[in-house]
């Protein structure tokens, strides 16, 4: 019997991680949907980002930090009661406002509008 040479065990290794990266990108991914198909629709609660919010509800980002008059910041993983903090509501106001926007972003009204252009000085400056 004759023995694997090193180009052959190279091969081999790399094929072996080629398989370990996709079944381990194909469990995340089976995790994420099992996880996600039941938390539609959740109930809007302090410890949820706007991100988690606008996700769970199907809806963009944009039109939820636009309701809140935040900035929009897709990375702003704040808990919602912080964010009531920082702007004086309550809860119930940050839930109202929100629950009122994802109502008027879904069917049967209108499509939200896209997003405004980034205001930012640094737009179309590279680093």
């Amino acid at each position: 019997m004759k023995t694997f040479r090193w180009r052959q065990w190279l091969v081999l290794a790399v094929f072996l991680l080629i398989v370990g990266f996709t079944a381990f990108k194909a469990v995340h991914t089976a995790r994420a949907v099992i996880y996600w198909k039941p938390h539609r629709d959740e109930p809007i609660r302090g410890w949820m980002s706007v991100g988690y919010v606008a996700h769970s509800y199907h809806v963009p980002p944009y039109v939820l930090h636009q309701a809140l008059g935040l900035p929009l910041t897709p990375l702003d993983k704040r808990p919602l009661r912080n964010i009531a903090k920082m702007q004086h509501r309550s809860m119930d106001e940050i839930r109202a406002i929100l629950q009122n926007a994802i109502i008027h972003a879904r069917p049967p009204y209108p499509p939200p509008p896209p997003p405004p252009p980034d205001q930012s000085p640094d737009q179309g400056k590279s680093p």
